[in-house]
């Protein structure tokens, strides 16, 4: 089964950058919505070097078609040299809120 809708995944150094982009995507109609949890904690090698950062997780629900627009525009407004952007598939989900997803796309 192919997925028509996913998420995608991506983290932010502070939660006013996470606002902003989310914001301009959702404007840009690239991502119907995106929910925000602040003060994840991550722990990372980052060049050569064990790191330990708060970050705030962002998901985006988009279409699958919408999804490579949507990761270059996200890599074109975030702040981190290597963003993690990655993509999960919605599988399954309640029809009306799929739908709605791809209306407001």
């Amino acid at each position: 089964m192919e997925a028509k809708y996913v998420t995608v995944y991506t983290t932010f150094s502070s939660k006013e950058e996470a606002k902003k982009i989310a914001k301009i995507l959702i404007s840009e109609h690239l991502a119907a919505c995106a929910n925000l949890v602040d003060k994840m904690e991550s722990i990372y090698v980052w060049k050569d070097q064990l790191e330990e950062s708060e970050e705030v997780v962002c998901f985006l629900k988009t279409t699958l078609s919408q999804s490579e627009l949507l990761m270059q525009r996200l890599k074109e407004l975030h702040s981190y040299d290597t963003p993690c952007i990655v993509v999960w598939p919605i599988l399954m989900g309640d029809p009306d809120y799929l739908e709605w997803i791809r209306n407001s796309l």
